[in-house]
């Protein structure tokens, strides 16, 4: 069997079944939140995800939920943790700083988090990439979130110390 083969538990069916999963779903979701359409003359496309990151909080939930579901979904398909990790990465990037009002929405348009799932899940069965266990990526973003965490802290306990 090929490396970049994989065999599936396929429930539906009672067993198992080779090969990658059929994308064409992923490919048609991700293209409806970043892509789908274009600013005429300029090249620029986008998708339903920075119009609804216009909308405060609920915009950028709605959009990670439906990230988070083709996540799980492709993870059910055999995606390595790796990939899983990347995709997860990618997804919770577009949350955060498309949370941020306007800025967030222009980093919507350009940075296209389920465009850059589509290419990794293509790359991953089709090219054998990002193969492993993703415990080493892992480990170092954890490593950056709490660094970042412990400056935030540390920023907002010497803005109240300054103040009061």
């Amino acid at each position: 069997m090929e490396p970049n083969v994989r065999v599936v538990y396929d429930p539906k069916r009672g067993g198992t079944r080779s090969g990658p999963p059929d994308l064409q779903s992923f490919e048609r979701i991700a293209k409806l939140l970043d892509s789908k359409f274009e600013i005429p003359g300029t090249g620029i496309r986008f998708g339903l995800d920075p119009l609804l990151s216009l909308m405060p909080v609920l915009g950028d939930l709605v959009t990670l939920i439906i990230s988070s579901m083709l996540i799980y979904t492709m993870h059910n398909h055999g995606a390595s943790r790796k990939v899983v990790v990347k995709m997860m990465l990618n997804a919770g990037l577009d949350t955060v700083i498309g949370a941020i009002p306007l800025v967030g929405t222009v980093f919507d348009v350009f940075y296209r988090a389920n465009d850059r799932n589509v290419r990794l899940l293509k790359e991953h069965y089709f090219e054998g990439k990002h193969q492993g266990s993703g415990a080493g990526l892992l480990f170092i973003i954890v490593l950056i979130a709490i660094v970042v965490i412990a400056l935030v802290v540390y920023g907002v306990y010497k803005l109240f110390e300054a103040v009061f």
